[in-house]
């Protein structure tokens, strides 16, 4: 390979795990844990506006992930660049106290990192990605650098899934479904779309948000007051789900923009092509 591999390389087990088509399910998951923490949804509700261009940043959201798996070092350096200069901009206010603070403030920022992370390898593994227990600690450890390009300190990242399990205890007491959080659920269950795409949203959409949600923990489900099935038929489905979409050709899922992984493959060789057995190397 002799172009520029990146910040995580062919090599790691971020590129095969990214390449996976269900991290679109496991974004939506992500939205859905995020917005339980009052002040990181708050911090969404006043300096956004996804109601409007929800697909907007659902892909400018898969354009920075994208970016800093499969992109060059510097193309990664500079989208985490543009993210802090942005959030570094933004405040907002608490909506129980009425105080203001900024949107990067280190706990916000981590807790929308490990929300995140945490979706991406739960909804992977669940719906029958093979990884190890060694492979997913890796896969956490890896990701102490996209916490650096949001403006974290590294060493303040969990980097392995015990790590991660103390953090999401130490910051449960915190999470509540309060009004914003709400109205995320409701948005994600009924995305503003075009009259003539309403059949579609319903029939699609939905049943992907659907699984999104059901594939929450538990105290999810009890903060948002809306049940789930049983954790066996989640797997069941997620497993269901993961087997069809993965039969998809991988080539026809990647010509989707912004075709990152095309254009890492086009740069570094074929030999750069992510794939599940590769993991482990």
């Amino acid at each position: 390979m002799d172009g520029d591999a990146g910040l995580f390389t062919p090599d790691s087990v971020t590129w095969q795990v990214h390449g996976d088509p269900m991290m679109w399910v496991a974004g939506i998951r992500a939205l859905y844990l995020q917005a339980l923490h009052p002040r990181a949804v708050r911090g969404v509700m006043e300096n956004s506006d996804f109601r409007r261009d929800a697909w907007g940043r659902l892909m400018r959201t898969a354009n920075f992930v994208g970016t800093t798996t499969y992109g060059t070092t510097d193309a990664a350096e500079r989208a985490g660049a543009r993210i802090r200069k942005i959030h570094g901009m933004l405040g907002a206010t608490d909506p129980d106290t009425g105080e203001r603070y900024r949107v990067d403030d280190p706990d916000l920022l981590l807790w929308v990192h490990c929300a995140e992370i945490d979706s991406y390898l739960h909804v992977v593994r669940r719906s029958g990605f093979p990884l190890t227990d060694a492979q997913a600690d890796r896969y956490i450890a890896e990701h102490r650098v996209s916490g650096r390009l949001v403006g974290l300190d590294p060493t303040a990242v969990p980097g392995d899934q015990e790590e991660m399990t103390a953090y999401f205890e130490k910051v449960r007491p915190q999470l509540t479904a309060g009004a914003d959080a709400r109205a995320v659920d409701d948005f994600l269950l009924r995305p503003p779309t075009h009259p003539l795409l309403i059949p579609a949203r319903e029939v699609l959409w939905r049943r992907v948000a659907r699984l999104a949600y059901a594939s929450l923990p538990p105290y999810a489900h009890e903060l948002y007051g809306r049940p789930a099935p049983r954790p066996a038929v989640v797997t069941r489905r997620l497993r269901a789900t993961g087997t069809l979409l993965r039969c998809v050709p991988a080539r026809l899922r990647w010509q989707l923009p912004p075709k990152h992984i095309l254009r890492a493959m086009a740069r570094l060789g074929p030999g750069a092509r992510p794939a599940p057995y590769k993991a482990g190397r």
